[in-house]
Parts: C-alpha cells; structure tokens; sequence
C-alpha cells in the first residue's frame, strides 16, 4: 500500500475509488465498507484509496476550544491504523493534515479541491452519517448532487451490526474504557493490539525483586511509545507479543502513566515476557518492531507507596497472567480440535 502525506505528490494515482474517514480502530464496520471499496474499484480498473485525517478532526476542535476533554481516546495510532488497512488489501492511504485551512473549507471548496483536483475521485463510498466541510454542513446528498452534476459515482454503506448492535468506533472505546477485551476483538475482528518499535526505557523493571523463573534479570520490560495521550485501553493485561522470534511470546503488560514511577505522566505500553527469549541477550528487543495483543484486564493501574510494594503487585500480575494464559491456550486447543 502507497502511503501520501497529502494529495500533492508525484507517485499519487491519477484516479481513484475513494472512501473517506478517520478508521479509528479499522473495526468489523471499516472492514465491511473497505471490501466493497475494493470490490468496486476493481470493477472500475481504479486504484482503492483511503483518505484520513491526523490529528483527528476531534483532536483540533478540543484543543481549539481549549477543552482537552472534548478528545475521544485514541484506539490506534497512525501505525496501526495504515497497517490495518495495508492488511484489507487498500492500494493507497492519503494522510490529510486536520488543521484550520482543512477545517475551513467549504463542502463545495471540499469536492473541488480535494476530492476533484487532489484525488480525481471517480467512485466515492460514504457511511450513512458521513459530514464534512465547515460546520459539517455537507452531507451524502450534498456530495450526490455534485456527483450528478459533475459525473462521478457517490455510493453509501448502512451502520454494520453484530448481534444486533451497530460496529462503531464509540462502541470500540466504551469496551476498552470497560476492559472487556473480548467485546473489543468481536468488534475488531481480531485481538486489540498495539505496535510500535522497542525503545530504551528507565530500565527499573530489571532491579524490582529477584529474578523471576526464565527472565534475564528482574522484571525487564520491553517499551512502546502508544503517539496519544488518551489510550482507549488502560491498565494491566495478560497480552501475547509478537516480532521477537518466529513464534509469539506470552506476557503482562501496562498501559498508562504508571503513576508510582518518578517520570509518571508519558504514556507507555510496557510488556514484561513471562518467559524472556535467551536468543536475544540483553538488549537484542531494542529497535524491534513488535506487535502486542492485549487479551485480557488484570486490573487498573495503582499508585503504590515505594518500590517494595510495586514489586508485589507486579509478582501478583505475573501469577495471574499465567494462569489466564494456560487458559487461553487450552482453549484454543480445544476450539482446533472441535473445528478438525
């Protein structure tokens, strides 16, 4: 997939199958409308083209208004997002800058500039409560009408249900925010994850207690920078990561601020592997870029009173993510067996 910054660039396709939105989270519904994208793009020989916006238009009008509350939390970040929709087979993602110029334009200035003179858009799919252009005065009638006019085809997907319930990015965050990871992955489609590449961190984890069975020293952890600073998911989980070796490797993790630490405030996803890979030493982790599922909620984060007590939280962890990942793997075991 051909990833643009903006539509101005030389290697961009003269024309296209465009569907637009922020695909926070690329859940079941964007997957649904990202097939019959496709699926009519190919009928029209056109490249399938996915426009979406950084910051999300939701992120610039909280911090315009200067009320940071207004922000939804983030399920994704820009990464995970281009890989999802890499993964449904999307030929090219432009990346639009939201920004006051953006946000100004008028939905007539909107079909005009960008979708007529940026992308050359010949078929455009929408969702049923699509928006745009300033104070989301245009809608899927108004983008219709100037598909009639000016000859290009204007198509809209209905809401997506599972079981009755509409597949949204709301309902995505309302999970998460819950901890009820498998409501999330029957939205999503897959396990909720997050990927990044390993950073070096304070490297406290490797002098908390003793050396655990299987571990280099301590609780060393891997760490993920997650972009935004309100994460849909938080707290402790029992996650699988993978990218370190061929196979995936089970683990604990923590997602947040980890508010007893002295550089509390960043957010991180720090992954501690039950079973540290001997193959790669001390610091052979760093630089990786590594994919972590996270299955199930321990708990939330806590503030504890010093490092003894941490330490003992974090053994308590430990034990249970062990115990639901023997769990889950039975169970896997045994969904295999039932399908054979």
């Amino acid at each position: 997939m051909h990833v643009f910054r903006g539509f101005h660039h030389p290697g961009i396709a003269p024309a296209c199958a465009l569907t637009i939105g922020n695909f926070d989270g690329v859940h079941r519904g964007h997957q649904a409308m990202l097939a019959l994208l496709k699926s009519e793009a190919s009928h029209r020989g056109l490249p399938s083209c996915v426009m979406t916006f950084e910051p999300h238009p939701r992120d610039y009008f909280a911090a315009k208004l200067g009320k940071p509350e207004l922000a939804p939390a983030r399920i994704a970040t820009l990464r995970d997002k281009l890989s999802e929709l890499e993964r449904c087979g999307i030929d090219q993602a432009v990346v639009l800058r939201f920004d006051e110029r953006l946000a100004s334009l008028s939905a007539q200035d909107f079909i005009q500039m960008v979708l007529r003179q940026g992308l050359n858009a010949r078929y455009i799919l929408v969702g049923d409560d699509f928006r745009f252009g300033a104070k989301r005065q245009g809608d899927y009638a108004t983008l219709d009408a100037a598909g009639r006019q000016q000859g290009f085809d204007v198509a809209r997907m209905m809401s997506y249900e599972v079981h009755g319930s509409r597949v949204s990015s709301s309902a995505v965050r309302e999970a998460l925010a819950a901890g009820d990871m498998a409501a999330s992955a029957r939205l999503l489609g897959r396990p909720y994850a997050i990927s990044g590449h390993v950073v070096h961190g304070q490297k406290l984890g490797r002098s908390l207690g003793e050396s655990s069975p299987g571990a280099m020293d301590g609780f060393r952890t891997l760490n993920l920078r997650f972009a935004h600073d309100k994460p849909a998911a938080h707290g402790i989980f029992a996650v699988r990561t993978h990218g370190l070796l061929d196979q995936p490797i089970d683990g604990v993790a923590s997602l947040g601020v980890r508010p007893t630490v002295e550089d509390a405030g960043r957010v991180l996803l720090e992954v501690h592997c039950l079973d540290w890979p001997q193959e790669l030493g001390s610091n052979g982790a760093y630089g990786k870029l590594v994919r972590v599922e996270l299955l199930h909620k321990l708990r939330d984060e806590a503030r504890y009173d010093g490092l003894p007590a941490l330490t003992a939280a974090i053994r308590q962890d430990v034990a249970d993510a062990r115990a639901f990942l023997a769990t889950h793997a039975a169970m896997r075991r045994q969904t295999t067996r039932d399908r054979i």
